[in-house]
């Protein structure tokens, strides 16, 4: 059994009703102006997992199958589609984000699948299918911050990305709210850590911390609930 982690405190970033009026507003300002709305961690943490996937031609080709959980306005995979790779989806649960994303996606002559998914919801992820890249910025920290039994979300949306995961494949989760050795033992017995993009530092009071973390986890082998 891993060691516990604390629970966050709960937040409205947790909410659905949260995202539905933000990408309410985001719509209208992409209509009016062309504003395809923030990149949430900033475009640098964005960017810099798309240059880690870039490395790793040996395994991931631009042909493999890729999905980005709670990809907002769509921008990751835009970005990925623009670097030639081909076999990209994008869920939310937000059909607001999905509207949002499909408008971008379209406008810009690209060919990005995007659905309407709750991650929580079992069958839903069951349809989906299998992906050898299963890429997460910030939907692990919004279930983080569920205001109804986080903890019990956390561990729905873990079961989740397993049944997403092909068994060889690759799991990227970026976190804004969890450190390294944080999220290593929350996903301790179905994960195991591949390897950690570095991401920038800082140092306060004689520690050094990140302002991200960002990792790489492939699924644990003796896992018997996949």
């Amino acid at each position: 059994m891993s060691e516990q982690v604390d629970e966050l405190e709960s937040s409205e970033l947790g909410t659905k009703e949260y995202w539905e009026s933000s990408y309410d507003t985001e719509i209208r300002n992409y209509r009016d102006h062309g504003d395809v709305g923030e990149v949430w961690f900033d475009e640098d943490s964005q960017l810099r997992i798309i240059r880690w996937i870039e490395k790793q031609e040996d395994r991931i080709s631009q042909d493999a199958s890729i999905v980005d959980l709670g990809c907002g306005n769509g921008m990751m995979l835009i970005e990925l589609a623009r670097e030639g790779y081909s076999h990209l989806t994008g869920v939310d649960y937000s059909p607001k984000a999905i509207e949002l994303a499909e408008a971008i996606c379209k406008d810009q002559n690209l060919c990005i699948s995007y659905k309407v998914v709750d991650l929580l919801n079992e069958t839903a992820v069951h349809e989906l299918g299998k992906f050898y890249v299963v890429h997460d910025k910030g939907t692990y920290d919004a279930i983080s911050l569920h205001p109804e039994d986080s903890k019990k979300m956390r561990e729905i949306y873990m079961k989740s990305v397993d049944s997403l995961l092909d068994d060889d494949g690759l799991f990227i989760l970026t976190s804004c709210n969890w450190t390294e050795s944080e999220l290593v033992r929350s996903f301790e017995g179905i994960f195991e850590l591949h390897a950690v993009v570095p991401t920038p530092t800082f140092k306060f009071g004689g520690s050094v911390g990140n302002v991200v973390t960002s990792v790489v986890f492939v699924k644990n082998k003796n896992n018997k609930t996949g």
